[in-house]
């Protein structure tokens, strides 16, 4: 066997190792020093959490509402002045 092919041979037993080495990491999944998420699902889950707050918002204004106890007339302008702040 020449210098070569020894080189050649040892070249292919170690990328053989890191393939496994990879595959394996990726397989028990991030570790120490890693991300535990990827970016998109930390952006989403801001988003999500914006849209709750929001919701909350809005079972507030809702709750204000129903809990009222004056007239219509009072009701209908409530409704049109939120509808105008969104």
């Amino acid at each position: 066997m020449s210098f070569g092919t020894v080189i050649v041979v040892l070249a292919v037993i170690f990328a053989c190792v890191a393939l496994i080495r990879s595959r394996q990491n990726s397989q028990l999944g991030p570790g120490p020093g890693e991300r535990a998420q990827p970016l998109a699902s930390a952006e989403r889950e801001a988003e999500l959490r914006r849209e709750v707050e929001e919701l909350r918002e809005r079972v507030q204004v809702l709750e204000r509402i129903a809990t009222d106890g004056h007239e219509a007339r009072r009701l209908s302008s409530e409704i049109e002045r939120l509808r105008d702040e969104s």
